[in-house]
């Protein structure tokens, strides 16, 4: 009797530490999640990378970045689709285009793969959407800027990355809504000019504006290439201090047009923290605590440690504005 018990101990013993030992490994399983994002090779993305990098350094897992070659959605969708196919835990996305991503997000979703996007704060088929900021808050701190510069009245044109960018869309709509309302001899000139984050794109299109309109005196640009884009086409038409520019850009970017006035303003937030923000999220879903998922939820990120949950969306407060006063504060 004493040896069937002493047996009976030791199995139980033994099943409790195989049970124990079956939890630290699911707790120590290297989840793999891929970023994807609008277009590789440029300042901001690259920048993005590095935060990822980080990522994957600082906790173990197997987090990486990829994107298309250019700005264009079919190959980021076909990217997620290779995504899906290799059974990654986790996709990061920062769209070109939303509509042209719900189908291929929804398959990841249904696959089990959590989904987490930036930039997109309309976008359905997310477990999560985090942003930088509140962007109509944003897109209105351009346009104040702006319209200083101006005094107050006179033309410009704005910049958008796409007219499916949902984020560049969102600050000029809001820029332009608080123009009319607060600067009424101000005057938006054309349509929202499309650069597809192209710097070149940019330039050619602020070099046929200034000569479509003469009397053009302010730009505010949305993707990053926009701002140092028209800057350069103002300094080559003997045109700085004359015509303004504000938006989106970093300063190893536009820093140089920053120094010579040819640009007033650039705004920002540092792509590393957003794309670290992402991953950390999705890893917080695949560990099983989305319940911590709400407002005040605190990441450890600079402008990421007090957000906001608004249905899907969390905002931070991590936007950056640089001038040529303060630009040399920042490296990237």
């Amino acid at each position: 009797m004493k040896k069937l018990l002493s047996v009976l101990v030791i199995l139980c013993l033994g099943m409790a530490l195989f049970a124990q030992g079956g939890e630290l490994f699911a707790a120590k399983k290297k989840y793999r999640i891929a970023t994807v994002v609008k277009v590789s090779n440029i300042a901001w993305f690259d920048r993005m990378s590095e935060g990822v990098k980080k990522f994957a350094k600082d906790s173990g897992y197997d987090a990486f970045q990829v994107g298309p070659s250019k700005a264009d959605a079919a190959i980021q969708v076909q990217l997620i689709e290779d995504l899906i196919a290799q059974k990654v835990d986790a996709i990061c996305v920062v769209p070109f285009s939303q509509e042209a991503l719900e189908p291929v997000l929804k398959k990841a979703m249904k696959k089990g793969i959590v989904v987490i996007s930036h930039e997109a704060s309309s976008l359905k088929n997310v477990d999560y959407d985090i942003e930088a900021f509140d962007n109509a808050a944003y897109g209105i701190h351009f346009m104040e800027a702006l319209a200083k510069k101006m005094g107050g009245q006179g033309e410009y044109a704005v910049f958008v990355g796409g007219l499916t960018s949902k984020s560049h869309n969102e600050w000029v709509d809001a820029a332009i809504k608080y123009q009319k309302e607060k600067y009424p001899n101000m005057k938006l000139v054309a349509d929202k000019q499309e650069s597809y984050d192209d710097q070149q794109q940019a330039y050619q299109k602020t070099r046929e504006l200034l000569k479509t309109y003469p009397n053009l005196k302010g730009i505010q640009g949305s993707a990053m290439t926009d701002a140092p884009g028209a800057a350069l086409a103002i300094e080559e038409m003997g045109l700085t201090g004359k015509v303004h520019v504000v938006g989106t850009s970093l300063v190893s970017v536009a820093g140089k047009y920053l120094k010579s006035g040819s640009a007033d303003l650039i705004g920002f937030w540092d792509p590393a923290d957003a794309g670290y923000a992402m991953n950390k999220l999705a890893v917080t879903i695949l560990d099983g605590k989305r319940k911590t998922i709400k407002t005040g939820l605190n990441l450890g990120i600079p402008g990421y440690n007090n957000l906001k949950l608004k249905g899907k969306v969390l905002y931070g407060q991590a936007w950056i504005d640089a001038t040529k006063e303060n630009m040399n504060k920042y490296n990237f």
